[in-house]
């Protein structure tokens, strides 16, 4: 029986990327105040049970999802101290596994044990983070650490090309025919009788 292989691990410090990149910032409600979120306790006392970051965590776990598709296993890690309940659950979604660290627990920590693991499997780890304090403390081999902006930029490169090949889709329909290279086309032809 052939042995699967491991996919490296994609870690990314989620309130890091959300709170250090225009992208996914621009998504926090905006009546949560502006960018610093001191007057939330307001907040926590909506009936519907409102949370400002929604958007912006729903929005970064599609990113990584696209991101990492078939190259990395990716877990995204968010610190319980910046949600409104404390009682977030794990979850996954389109291959991306959702951590929020519990109570008590800083998202650095959870990194950290992440990382550690994969060590010890000797996994390659990617960690996405712009906090030089966790990239110090868990960087090196078989570590690569890069910036949330890098993640965002390259975040943008994949949804250029996924709009673009869209765009190309809707406006055109190729038959099986049209999609040969021209020396394929001419042998296939030829096979056919029509040169």
């Amino acid at each position: 029986m052939p042995r699967r292989i491991r996919l490296a691990l994609l870690v990314v410090d989620g309130y890091n990327v959300v709170h250090g990149t225009p992208r996914y910032a621009a998504l926090i409600d905006e009546h949560a105040g502006a960018g610093a979120l001191a007057d939330v306790a307001h907040l926590s006392r909506d009936p519907y049970g409102h949370d400002p970051f929604d958007r912006a965590r729903e929005a970064l776990v599609a990113d990584v999802a696209a991101y990492a598709q078939g190259s990395y296993e990716p877990v995204v890690v968010f610190d319980a101290a910046g949600n409104l309940s404390s009682e977030r659950p794990n979850w996954s979604t389109a291959g991306v596994r959702v951590v929020f660290s519990r109570t008590g627990e800083s998202a650095d920590t959870v990194i950290e044990r992440l990382v550690t693991e994969a060590r010890h499997a000797e996994r390659d780890v990617l960690l996405v983070t712009s906090d030089n304090t966790i990239r110090y403390t868990v960087g090196g081999i078989p570590v690569t650490t890069v910036s949330s902006a890098l993640l965002a930029q390259n975040m943008s490169i994949v949804n250029q090309g996924v709009e673009e090949v869209r765009e190309r889709g809707s406006h055109t329909h190729l038959s099986l025919e049209d999609r040969l290279d021209a020396e394929t086309r001419a042998k296939l032809d030829k096979l056919r009788g029509r040169r």
